[in-house]
């Protein structure tokens, strides 16, 4: 009995329907024309604009620095908040507290962005890098705790109590028992946090102060202004490395196993 080929037909359609934006946008990056009325030529001059363009390089500093300290906070409390809800998951307070951690997965980021904003001020927070860095923290910290959780469902305790039963301290446990075998989760975790934050636009709007332009912001302020051609080249940058950090952290958890 032949197999039926619709199945096949609507997943390619669908994947079609979903990368052909980000193709044109890739494609129209090498366009030599302006204002993409048409192709006028290849040509690398929009690549080569984006080197010209302080501004850019500065808000691209500030979502790498803020990506990288909030993905390195959100790691470590995120696994703590997994490892504790894993342990201990059947009592009130752990119900209460996987709520808490998984309320900032389902409230809408505008909502969220006014709520620390409100906090912020009433706090007498000045608003900067250090307000849009505890931002990121609050909401990448349940993507991480997620992650790492269900890591953690599939974790052979065993193995543990016979590293203590061996005469293993609790820092040798953790240090070549435990963090080895959570490791894909922490990579996939920390992948998905630094994407996370790196890539926020609504919470960091209501957040950042003056000076404190990130990288989606400043394309947003592009796009308001006309720069087409700037931001397809730059986006494609974002995506050649998005794709890049995927590949590389699938890579490394396959030679994890």
């Amino acid at each position: 009995m032949r197999r039926s080929r619709f199945p096949f037909i609507v997943t390619m359609a669908v994947l079609f329907f979903f990368y052909l934006p980000i193709i044109i946008l890739i494609v129209n990056s090498f366009n030599a024309s302006r204002f993409e009325s048409g192709w006028q030529g290849f040509s690398l001059m929009w690549y080569k604009r984006l080197f010209h363009e302080p501004e850019i390089w500065r808000a691209a500093r500030n979502s790498l620095l803020i990506a990288a300290a909030a993905t390195a906070v959100s790691l470590v409390i995120g696994t703590t908040a997994a490892i504790a809800l894993h342990r201990f998951a059947r009592s009130r307070l752990q119900r209460f507290h996987f709520g808490l951690v998984y309320t900032p997965l389902v409230v809408p980021e505008i909502l969220m962005g006014i709520s620390l904003l409100m906090l912020f001020v009433t706090a007498g927070v000045e608003l900067g890098l250090f307000t849009i860095f505890l931002a990121h923290v609050t909401f990448c910290i349940s993507f991480v705790a997620m992650t790492v959780l269900a890591r953690l469902q599939d974790f052979d305790e065993s193995i543990v109590e016979a590293a203590q039963d061996l005469g293993a301290g609790w820092w040798a446990t953790t240090r070549r028992v435990l963090l080895p075998m959570l490791l894909p989760g922490l990579i996939a975790g920390g992948l998905l946090a630094f994407t996370l934050s790196i890539d926020d636009f609504v919470i960091t709007f209501f957040v950042a102060g003056p000076g404190s332009t990130t990288l989606p912001i400043r394309v947003y302020s592009m796009i308001k202004y006309g720069s087409p051609p700037l931001i397809n080249a730059l986006s494609t940058i974002l995506l050649v490395l998005t794709f890049t950090a995927v590949a590389a952290s699938q890579r490394l958890s396959r030679s994890r196993h």
